[in-house]
């Protein structure tokens, strides 16, 4: 008999489903209808336009993800779903980050730190920096974690994140 793991974790589904209007709320609204938290949700057109390819991020144990997997599988607009929680995935975010009111000495640690995080300083002004970073949700966590550390005044933007099998992991 499998051991059913009933630790929550980060739990990821890659979704192909139909593009058409309304299935983005369809698929949250039932999320949200049976109390299921997404922490993350992206979703954007493929290479065919009658396509679209979803990336949901949640926690669950291992049970509450399964029930989810049945209950997506069964929506009619659900081509294929992946569990690509521990599949070997390249994952990205979108972040952008606002500091306000800083000084000119601020703002040239700001642009150190963006260096050292990957992040490009895309706007500025006399008194506030705009950066951008897409990295994994880890390495932005870090980012934002030390910036609301050293600034007073820090608006933060995420996007969701997309992911993509791997290939050189696949094939080997």
């Amino acid at each position: 008999m499998r051991e059913i793991n009933t630790e929550k974790k980060k739990r990821w589904g890659s979704l192909y489903v139909e593009n058409r209007i309304g299935v983005l709320a369809r698929i949250s609204g039932m999320m949200s209808g049976k109390s299921y938290n997404i922490s993350s949700i992206t979703v954007g057109v493929t290479e065919d336009p009658t396509v679209s390819r979803m990336t949901i991020g949640l926690s669950s144990d291992d049970a509450t993800f399964e029930q989810i997997k049945k209950q997506l599988n069964r929506c009619v607009e659900v081509i294929k779903l992946n569990d690509i929680t521990d599949a070997p995935t390249h994952m990205k975010e979108i972040l952008f980050v606002k500091i306000h009111e800083c000084s000119e000495f601020e703002k040239g640690e700001i642009f150190r730190i963006s260096q050292v995080f990957g992040a490009k300083a895309i706007d500025y002004g006399i008194n506030s920096v705009l950066l951008e970073s897409v990295n994994t949700e880890g390495r932005n966590n870090d980012l934002i974690a030390l910036l609301t550390r050293k600034f007073d005044h820090v608006e933060v933007v995420r996007g969701g994140i997309v992911a993509i099998e791997s290939i050189s992991m696949i094939d080997r």
